[in-house]
């Protein structure tokens, strides 16, 4: 197993995410006997470092780990869990749900802790001073029950560099979403940049893209294949984040024995890609985009009558094209109605100013009929809301 080091501490640089956990067959109920074999495989092999969050597995995740995990020494694992302050709620009781996690996981204290999601719909949550949320677990820091605090985030560049300039210095750690797709489609590479600048260890979700990275089309994995023949997919997506500059920590959600297994044979030893191997993955990225051509300049904005924020909707279509998920849609659910694409009025002043010649009412059209069918980020969170009053019950 390959390790970094983070404060003294020796991490595997391999971590076991906890929100694809094996099911049972047939239902959405973990299999904690399937995932007990695998936490003792992971264990033996040097994998120690286990990610849940108050949400995974609509609050069983936890459950689950707490009851598996009791099983080893305290001090032989490391875990980490997030508080759900991203989720669009009637209000916000971080001590409550901290409590609420510290029993569901049987322990007295989380190696690391992040606040979940820090983005453009969850920023202000996480600053009013009516829920105290970063107050409060910057104390449960110093009192011991959190070891290392951090947080999680699939916001914009713009986003992430508001909060990195008030709360730089109290984050310990970043997680990410990075892969060979999103280092240019969710601008990954500027990110980690960024998280450099700040001297911010950089902790990696989503390596295979929820799957997308393990199954390539025919043609590309005849390419890789030729290459190093008995490689899996999924461990050409893993081992192109290992040389990141800042990566610390990669987090991989396994559902079954034989992910697990084909992770940790990967992360034996470091593979550090060529520089052809490099530009073949980015080719591979490109054929899964359609990508809008816009630059993000920012000159369409400055004739649009109704002060749309034009650059940021095209790179959510841009990610929406590649796969429908709320996480490139749920800022759109809490913006006012004259300001979603919708109210667009189709003037053409955004496409004579474009220097891409982009047809962009027409885009904010097709955005507009994407966000019909893409999951609602405000029905997710209403449901989490109820299972979480269930638990605490």
């Amino acid at each position: 197993m390959i390790f970094t080091d983070f404060q003294g501490k020796k991490l595997p640089l391999l971590g076991f995410g906890c929100m694809r956990l094996p099911l049972i067959e047939g239902t959405s109920q973990i299999d904690e006997k399937e995932t007990a074999k695998m936490v003792k495989t992971a264990m033996e092999n040097g994998v120690n470092y286990f990610d849940t969050a108050f949400p995974y597995h609509g609050g069983q995740s936890e459950i689950v780990m707490g009851n598996v995990l009791k099983e080893y020494e305290r001090d032989s694992f490391y875990l980490a869990s997030k508080y759900p302050g991203h989720q669009v709620a009637s209000s916000y009781d971080p001590k409550g749900v901290f409590e609420l996690q510290l029993k569901k996981c049987q322990v007295e204290y989380f190696d690391f802790y992040l606040l979940h999601n820090v983005c453009e719909i969850s920023l202000d949550t996480y600053e009013d001073p009516k829920w105290g949320i970063i107050d409060y677990f910057v104390e449960q820091k110093k009192q011991g029950r959190i070891k290392h605090l951090g947080f999680s985030t699939h916001a914009g560049l713009e986003n992430m560099n508001v909060f990195l300039e008030k709360y730089g210095d109290i984050m310990e750690f970043c997680q990410i979403q990075l892969n060979y797709l999103d280092w240019t489609l969710q601008k990954g590479k500027e990110k980690c940049e960024l998280l450099n600048k700040y001297d911010i260890p950089i902790w990696i979700m989503e390596p295979v893209r929820g799957g997308k990275l393990a199954a390539l089309p025919e043609k590309d994995e005849e390419a890789l294949r030729k290459i190093e023949p008995k490689a899996s997919m999924a461990s050409w997506a893993l081992r192109y984040l290992q040389d990141i500059k800042g990566v610390q920590m990669i987090l991989s959600g396994m559902s079954n024995m034989e992910q697990l297994t084909d992770n940790i044979a990967t992360f034996e030893t470091r593979w550090h890609l060529s520089d052809e191997e490099k530009a073949l993955l980015y080719n591979i990225a490109e054929g899964f985009k359609d990508s809008v051509p816009c630059t993000g300049c920012g000159y369409c904005m400055e004739g649009c009558p109704m002060e749309l924020d034009i650059p940021m909707m095209l790179q959510r279509l841009n990610e929406l094209r590649v796969t429908a998920s709320f996480n490139s849609s749920m800022v759109f659910e809490i913006m006012p109605e004259d300001k979603l694409p919708s109210a667009c009025i189709a003037c053409g002043q955004c496409a004579a100013a474009c220097p891409q010649k982009i047809d962009i009412p027409e885009r904010l059209n097709e955005l507009t009929e994407k966000l019909k069918t893409t999951p609602s980020w405000l029905a997710i969170c209403k449901e989490r809301e109820e299972a979480a009053k269930k638990l605490q019950m």
